[in-house]
C-alpha cells in the first residue's frame, strides 16, 4: 500500500508518516520504483501511533510502548502522567492562594516541595525495574509534600539524589525477568494503590489486623516454609531484591535520608517498627519472612 493510501487510513498525514519513518518507528519497504510500501503490520503500528500522538506521548515515549512486550511502559507512562497532572492541580491552587493574598514566599516553599517531589518520584521510577518501580514511587511520593526548611532536610535531599543517581541495575536471570513480566500485565497502578493502603491500614492498627487475620497469617506461615514457595519464582525475586537492598545503600542511606527529609515518614517508620514487633511477638516463625 502506497503512502496517500496509508495516509488515508492512518488518520495521519503524509508529512507526519515520513517524520516516524526518519524516527525508525515503522520501517516500508521501498519497491524497485522508489516508492515505500506499507504492510498490513506497518499500518497496525501506525495506527497505534496516531492514537498515542494524540494521546500527548513523546516520540521517545511512543518508542518504549511499541518495544514493549508487556503494558508496563503504558502504566508507568500513565502514572508519569497523572502525578504530572497533581502537580499542575497543586500550581493551580497556589495560584489561587495568590489571589487571596497568600505571600508569595509561601509560595515559593510550597513549590519547592512539589518539585523536590517530582525529581525524587522520577528518579525512582527510573531507577527500579516495572512494577516494582511504581510501587515504591508510589509508597513514597505520599511523603514527599513536606516543603525544605532545614539544612539537615537539604542535605537528606541531596544525599537520596545521590543514591538514587549512582543506585546499581538489579540483575534479574531470565526466569525471574518472566515473572516481572507477568506481573506487570497483571498489577496495575491502582492495585498497586490498593496494596499500599492495606498496608497503612495494617500498621495503623496491628492489633485489630492480627486478630482479623489470624488464619490467613498461619496459612501464609506454612506456605512460606512449603518446598512449593521455595522453588518458585516469588521466593527467588524476594532473595534477590532483600540482597540488592541490603548492598546497594537502600537500608544504610537511601531510607534513613528519607527519614530526616520528610517528618511523615519518620513518623511512619516508627508505626512500621511497632507494628513489625507485635507481629513478631504473635507468629515469632514469620521473622525470616521480613
Amino acid at each position: 500500500m502506497l503512502i496517500n493510501e496509508t495516509s488515508k487510513i492512518t488518520n495521519l498525514t503524509k508529512k507526519a508518516i515520513d517524520y516516524y519513518i526518519e524516527q525508525r518507528l515503522v520501517s516500508p519497504v521501498f519497491l524497485d520504483n522508489g516508492y515505500r510500501d506499507f504492510r498490513e503490520e506497518d499500518l497496525e503500528v501506525l495506527k497505534k501511533i496516531s492514537v498515542l500522538r494524540r494521546l500527548g506521548l513523546s516520540v521517545e515515549e511512543i518508542r518504549l510502548v511499541l518495544k514493549d512486550e508487556t503494558n508496563s511502559a503504558l502504566e508507568r507512562i500513565a502514572l508519569q502522567k497523572e502525578l504530572s497532572l497533581e502537580r499542575e492541580e497543586a500550581k493551580k491552587a497556589f495560584i489561587d492562594e495568590l489571589s487571596m493574598g497568600k505571600s508569595y514566599a509561601e509560595i515559593d516553599a510550597q513549590l519547592r516541595a512539589i518539585e523536590h517531589s517530582q525529581t525524587i518520584r522520577e528518579k525512582l521510577l527510573e531507577g527500579f525495574p516495572g512494577y516494582y518501580g511504581r510501587f515504591i514511587c508510589l509508597h513514597f511520593s505520599r511523603f514527599l509534600n513536606e516543603p525544605i526548611s532545614s539544612d539537615v532536610q537539604q542535605a537528606a535531599y541531596e544525599e537520596i539524589l545521590e543514591f538514587l543517581d549512582n543506585v546499581p541495575s538489579i540483575n534479574f536471570p531470565e526466569e525471574i525477568q518472566e515473572f516481572l513480566i507477568e506481573m506487570d500485565k497483571h498489577i496495575s497502578t491502582e492495585s498497586i494503590r490498593d496494596i499500599i493502603e492495606k498496608t497503612r491500614q495494617s500498621i495503623e492498627n496491628p492489633d485489630k489486623f492480627l486478630s482479623k487475620n489470624k488464619e490467613v497469617l498461619k496459612q501464609y506461615l506454612d506456605y512460606r516454609e512449603s518446598e512449593e514457595y521455595k522453588s518458585s519464582a516469588v521466593y527467588k525475586f524476594q532473595g534477590i531484591l532483600r540482597e540488592f537492598n541490603n548492598t546497594s545503600g537502600y537500608y544504610d542511606v537511601f531510607i534513613p535520608a528519607m527519614k530526616r527529609l520528610s517528618s511523615s515518614y519518620a513518623k511512619y517508620s516508627v508505626k512500621v517498627e511497632a507494628a513489625n514487633k507485635k507481629l513478631l511477638q504473635s507468629y515469632p516463625g514469620i521473622e525470616k519472612s521480613l
